[in-house]
């Protein structure tokens, strides 16, 4: 087609479209392949990758000579378990190059079409391709002695105007026409891939205009919150911890979309520098899990050579990728993550060093799966149980049955001797949740439009109440009758976040209030912190009858702002913890050397038992059983030092066994240990001793259950 012809129909189409909402669907049929994704391969691939070409005509040459096949590049992603890849060849740092026979002069283009190609080799297997595009020309010249990777006049000619590609709002002029070239000559296209934004593409609606002329298409974009977009990506980079964990910025909260996009030879640039860099297995597989048991997608990006081949660590590591998780695929395919809006069991950090996430079946609610990516020193494994009830464990790679123990609020596995090194994965059975009430109605001090307080206990994740940045904040239950209160649970919104700091809109101290009436509140019954984390946050207390229950929020993290998806009140713990167990106070219990204190917050009860630093100091609890039997233990516990406080736990002066409480990360931090242990009918006496001059950690209390879950 001659060029003054083809402007034409390309401006008739244009004129055509019309603006729509400046916000897109946050669900979406376009979305349903992201939705159903767990990640992708990001492939930077262009004219500078190594040996870098000058010429665009001499790097296709090399590139086909050297056997480029579009069906490698689809293997190597099915064997990282990818559903997508993102092609990113007109990349501002790789020459702007085009892989396609383009109409549009400007830059490289190609007489192959690789992108077809790909495209097509993608779509035969099921994948999608999402095609990387930069509003930057910052680049324009970089790695040249001269001349430049953009020919303005030749770009120039072309619309018959001046166009100086070196500018942000030339180069939008540029880039803007070739998005509705793919447009048309792609169909089976799936959606661009944004890096950052551009004022000439704002100013005539090409978000708007991509949705109506393709409205099968996604768009993404990279470290900016475009809101009219359907995914938000954010580079994951060090400054997290542990290492792998939740990507820094989230913008907005699920359901948006939302991918971390990050490399998997952590050194070396983007792209391909003619080095073959190793792989991190344990941040790469870490970052990965991770991000499924968040719910967000993980963008891989590896480093092709000009023949499209990767280096041979890369290669390595997706032929080990494709049989290690194939034995996990399904705690991973077709799942979201747990502990947040979806359901599911406590992510994040739990007992003994252990640190991992949840995800839980789309098609199932109970059926759950714990991911141990650092896993407890010990045989061990404790987590809260969100309120589940617990039928089955097993460990997923062997099939063999885990013991278990439930109490508390607290599943306990036990026995376990191998940990994987990457990912150690339990599939969970559950028979519901517990001993949580329905039917209640929520109120608060303060709420901003279309977010009250009913939106807090609807069932419902995707509303959520926000209070409106106001300080103290309250959230009142209603449980319609005086009912037997055991604990506080909320969900606060995931578009917070947790690196760094600044940036949490979380809550920090919290006061709970109980009342007949809903109009006489009395002294509160528990005063504390929660920690800035993610997941359902979780206050105990000693058990009391009432009608009205009110959480305020009197200190924050990071900013003024409290978003809740969902808060419950539980009467008793998933099976049977609240109903038949009893807790000991550690102020009540005889104290060897130490004393009891009050000056670090969120202890239950009257204070805390700080014992001496030394070898041999003792809190010893008397403890009532109504029979003989195995009895499990929640005790808690504070550890403000990064050094491990070993305890010996003898039950009436017999065999002691030890447990180790390592850093908590700060005195008003306080953790669950669980452990089993035998009692006698009627009186017992459980002793806690220090075995290091380092002393207990400060204690709490004992949560006693008999009859527990096996």
């Amino acid at each position: 087609m001659k060029r003054t012809a083809m402007l034409a129909v390309l401006a008739l189409l244009l004129g055509l479209l019309t603006a729509v909402p400046a916000r897109a669907d946050l669900q979406h049929p376009r979305q349903a392949f992201l939705r159903n994704s767990i990640a992708g391969l990001f492939l930077h691939w262009g004219e500078r990758t190594s040996p870098q070409h000058t010429s665009c005509s001499a790097w296709e040459a090399d590139v086909t000579n050297g056997g480029w096949s579009a069906s490698y590049w689809v293997n190597e992603a099915k064997k990282l378990h990818a559903q997508y890849i993102v092609l990113a060849t007109f990349h501002s740092r790789l020459g702007y190059a085009r892989p396609y026979p383009s109409e549009i002069p400007g830059s490289c283009r190609t007489t192959r079409d690789f992108l077809g190609e790909l495209i097509d080799a993608a779509d035969a297997q099921g994948l999608k391709v999402i095609n990387y595009m930069t509003d930057d020309p910052q680049w324009h010249n970089e790695g040249l002695s001269s001349g430049d990777w953009l020919n303005s006049s030749a770009f120039s000619s072309y619309v018959g105007h001046s166009v100086d590609l070196t500018t942000r709002d030339g180069f939008g002029e540029f880039s803007y026409l070739q998005f509705f070239e793919q447009m048309r000559r792609y169909p089976k296209l799936a959606g661009f891939w944004i890096d950052n934004d551009n004022a000439y593409w704002e100013r005539n609606d090409l978000y708007a205009k991509i949705y109506q002329q393709r409205p099968d298409m996604t768009i993404s974009n990279n470290n900016e919150d475009t809101p009219i977009m359907d995914m938000i990506s954010n580079e994951q980079k060090t400054g997290m911890t542990p290492s792998y964990d939740y990507p820094q910025a989230i913008y907005t909260a699920l359901p948006r979309l939302i991918e971390a996009d990050f490399k998997l030879p952590t050194g070396g640039p983007w792209w391909y520098g003619g080095s073959d860099q190793a792989v991190d297995r344990k941040l790469t597989f870490g970052r990965l899990i991770t991000n499924a048991g968040s719910s967000v997608k993980a963008l891989m990006a590896e480093t092709a050579m000009v023949n499209g081949r990767f280096p041979a660590q890369q290669a390595d590591f997706n032929n080990f990728a494709n049989t290690y998780l194939s034995a996990i695929w399904e705690s991973l395919g077709g799942t979201e993550g747990g502990g947040y809006m979806f359901g599911g069991l406590k992510p994040g950090f739990w007992n003994n060093g252990a640190h991992g996430v949840t995800t839980i079946a789309k098609n199932d609610p109970d059926r759950h799966y714990i991911h141990v990516i650092t896993p407890p020193s010990g045989s061990t494994l404790s987590l809260r149980d969100n309120g589940y009830r617990i039928t089955s464990v097993t460990n997923l790679r062997t099939g063999a049955p885990v013991a278990f123990t439930q109490s508390g609020g607290t599943l306990t596995l036990s026995g376990v001797t191998s940990w994987d090194p990457y990912d150690t994965v339990f599939k969970v059975v559950s028979n519901g949740r517990q001993g949580v009430y329905t039917g209640v109605t929520l109120s608060a001090s303060s709420s901003t439009s279309g977010h009250g307080a009913p939106a807090a206990g609807d069932g419902d994740y995707l509303t959520y109440w926000d209070s409106n940045a106001a300080e103290p904040a309250r959230l009142t239950f209603d449980l319609g009758s005086a009912k037997r209160i055991q604990y506080l649970a909320f969900n606060q919104r995931e578009d917070s976040t947790v690196y760094p700091s600044s940036g949490s809109a979380r809550v920090s101290g919290y006061q709970v209030h109980v009342s007949d009436d809903g109009s006489n509140w009395g002294s509160a019954v528990k005063t504390g912190t929660v920690p800035n984390a993610r997941g359902v946050q979780f206050i105990d207390l000693n058990a009391v009858t009432a009608r009205y229950v009110r959480l305020s929020k009197t200190g924050h993290h990071g900013v003024a702002r409290w978003r809740v998806d969902e808060a419950w009140v539980g009467g008793q713990y998933a099976g049977g913890g609240g109903s038949s167990g009893t807790r000991y106070e550690a102020e009540d219990a005889t104290i060897s050397q130490g004393v009891v204190e009050s000056n670090h917050a969120g202890f239950s009860g009257a204070g805390f038992v700080n014992g001496d630093n030394v070898t041999g100091s003792y809190v010893e609890f008397s403890v009532n059983a109504p029979a003989a039997g195995t009895a499990t233990i929640a005790l808690r516990h504070a550890n403000g030092t990064s050094t491990n406080r070993p305890a010996a736990i003898t039950v009436n002066g017999g065999a002691a066994q030890t447990r180790d409480y390592p850093g908590t990360g700060a005195w008003t931090t306080w953790a669950t240990d669980t452990f089993t242990v035998p009692l006698n009918a009627g009186a017992n006496t459980l002793r806690v001793t220090a075995t290091t001059d380092g002393g207990n950690p400060n204690l709490d209390y004992i949560d006693v259950t008999t009859g527990g879950a096996s």
